[in-house]
């Protein structure tokens, strides 16, 4: 049940930090930045953020993420409905196509299987 509670937040956290990030700041150093994961620890109280972050812009966007970890934190209170809000610890993901290819690659392999049977 507690691990199905932390997958089931951390998809929130991920898909509001998306929007947040993707839609709704309008800091240039974040235009080429995007949520690829979010892995919040079992007692709630962290959330590792992978981002995908343009080649040779790493060290400006992770620098402005860092800058509104408080927005970024009230934001997730207001639209999360949660008794605490994990801090935000940001890090660059250095294999950003990968997951997307592993994923596509397993969505691909569910369907040649469902007909399959």
């Amino acid at each position: 049940m507690e691990e199905h509670r932390t997958r089931r937040v951390s998809e929130a956290v991920k898909e509001e930090l998306a929007e947040l990030i993707g839609f709704e700041m309008d800091d240039p150093r974040l235009d080429s930045v995007s949520v690829t994961s979010v892995e919040v620890s079992p007692d709630m109280r962290i959330a590792h953020v992978k981002v995908a972050i343009e080649a040779g812009q790493e060290r400006k966007a992770l620098a402005a993420l860092e800058h509104a970890k408080g927005f970024l934190k009230h934001e997730l209170a207001s639209r999360l409905n949660l008794r605490r809000i994990p801090d935000l610890h940001f890090s660059a993901d250095a294999h950003a196509d990968a997951d997307s290819r592993i994923e596509f690659l397993l969505r691909r392999a569910r369907r040649t299987r469902a007909r399959d049977a």
